[in-house]
């Protein structure tokens, strides 16, 4: 299950779900949503906040693994010549 960002609407400052933007990691969509307070008459047609399906800059982009470079390999059972303890297998 995916958790996405909730970010509050341009248009009616209510905090809605933003999902990504297919190619565009920085990017996302803000999910429909109606304004808030607005009453609807039973039957009538279902009217979306304009703010609704817009694109919006997602607070955190993602971002490439990156690795510790404090960590050195174990090279405590390593044979001779082998600096990163690397096992045979065969």
């Amino acid at each position: 299950m995916m958790k996405l960002p909730r970010l509050p609407c341009a248009r009616c400052g209510r905090p809605t779900a933003a999902g990504p933007v297919a190619g565009r990691t920085s990017k996302g969509r803000m999910w429909r949503h109606d304004v808030p307070g607005q009453t609807r008459e039973p039957g009538s047609a279902l009217v979306s906040c304009m703010g609704s399906l817009e694109i919006v800059d997602l607070p955190q982009p993602g971002r490439q693994l990156e690795l510790d470079e404090t960590d050195t390999p174990d090279t405590t059972d390593a044979p001779e010549g082998d600096p990163y303890g690397t096992a045979h297998l065969f």
